[in-house]
């Protein structure tokens, strides 16, 4: 059960670092998805999907007693699952200004969201017990030290990506927005 600790914490530390990069840097920082008409609904999309992450977190990753918190965390999956196809189902319009996606921001997103699934699935399999023909919902788990580092990276992530998804809500508003551009457009570098 350890190496399945691992592993979730593996994989939610690596996308954080890609979503990071992905969501911050190039959607925000560097292309300025918000503020460009054909790619404020893939913005939204990204949003939609910054909001749904650190609730997901809490209740599939830190949540261990709550049967019904762990199947609404669930039910947010699949949502963001359905958010993720639409957002990927309007890509290539959102980066017309550009000439599309380029392959290396592709190949980002894959990964990202690779591991984004990853670390849900292992945590599904952590939490979750097949046995005689029955899904049973492990609501106890033995402490040790995976466990105890999954649970203390995962508790460590949700402020960076509260602050995330509040940065990508702001700039749907035009006052904060406009604070953003004003400050951004002091920055040479980068």
């Amino acid at each position: 059960m350890d190496i399945l600790f691992y592993l979730a914490t593996t994989s939610l530390v690596l996308f954080m670092l890609l979503a990071t990069y992905d969501g911050f840097y190039l959607h925000i920082w560097k292309y300025r998805l918000f503020d460009r008409e054909e790619s404020l609904f893939e913005h939204k999309t990204h949003t939609i999907r910054a909001i749904l992450f650190p609730l997901i977190i809490w209740l599939l990753f830190i949540n261990e007693a709550n049967f019904s918190l762990f199947l609404t965390g669930i039910a947010l999956v699949v949502l963001d699952m359905a958010v993720l196809a639409i957002d990927a189902y309007h890509e290539k319009e959102s980066r017309s200004f550009m000439g599309g996606l380029p392959t290396w921001e592709y190949i980002v997103h894959l990964f990202a969201n690779a591991l984004h699934f990853s670390a849900i699935i292992l945590v599904l399999a952590l939490r979750l017990d097949f046995s005689e023909g029955a899904i049973l919902f492990v609501d106890s788990i033995a402490v040790s030290q995976a466990h105890t580092l999954f649970q203390f990276v995962a508790i460590n992530l949700i402020p960076g990506a509260v602050i995330l998804a509040f940065l990508h809500f702001i700039l749907m508003l035009k006052t904060p927005k406009n604070i953003w551009l004003n400050y951004r457009s002091k920055v040479t570098c980068c």
